[in-house]
């Protein structure tokens, strides 16, 4: 074998691993990134140390649902960052009118059917504000009102408030590890609420 051939081999070796990283790099950063759920706001949905899917493309043209589960970068103002991303549900859009009442939330109005909400010993957990915070929230344009499943172990939009929609990174529509939880994380849909006024 002469020196050429083997340098071709060579160049042809990296030149595919180079190629191959650009890819993987350009789909993490603008279609889809993987996840690891680090807390335990979403039991019973998702549980820690479970990976989902995050889809960072589809919300540039369609935007997100009361429902969608997301994943965002905490606000800035947040005392307790630890630079980790939160994952949560979005319970409200702009211009939505958000109230806790009687341990429910209502939207725009209308009591949510929640059945995704934390059960222990067949009884759904109650969603109460967080101590010393409001009750009721008008979700301000670019933003969205988030909450987690397991609600009395959340930190939310009842604690921080909305949060901007530049600030979520993308739709958690699929888990895929342990791989016996693999399936999409499926949106409820509301179809009594009113739209925003």
């Amino acid at each position: 074998m002469t020196q050429r051939p083997a340098l071709g081999c060579l160049f042809e070796v990296v030149e595919t691993l180079v190629l191959t990283v650009v890819i993987f790099l350009g789909i993490q950063t603008f279609v889809a990134q993987p996840y690891k759920v680090q807390q335990g706001s979403m039991e019973t949905t998702l549980l820690p140390d479970q990976y989902v899917l995050v889809d960072k493309l589809t919300p540039h043209w369609s935007t997100y649902n009361r429902g969608d589960i997301v994943v965002f970068d905490p606000p800035a103002n947040w005392t307790e960052a630890t630079g980790v991303p939160f994952i949560k549900r979005v319970i409200g859009l702009p211009g939505d009118h958000v109230q806790l009442r009687d341990g429910a939330v209502y939207v725009n109005g209308t009591k949510l059917d929640e059945p995704y909400v934390f059960t222990e010993d067949n009884v759904r957990q109650t969603t109460d504000p967080t101590p010393g915070n409001a009750s009721e929230w008008l979700v301000p344009e670019g933003q969205l009102f988030v909450m987690g499943d397991h609600r009395q172990n959340s930190s939310d939009s009842r604690t921080f408030g909305p949060i901007e929609v530049s600030h979520v990174i993308g739709r958690a529509w699929l888990r895929y590890w342990p791989v016996d939880t693999f399936g999409t994380l499926a949106s409820p849909t509301y179809p009594a609420i009113s739209p925003a006024p």
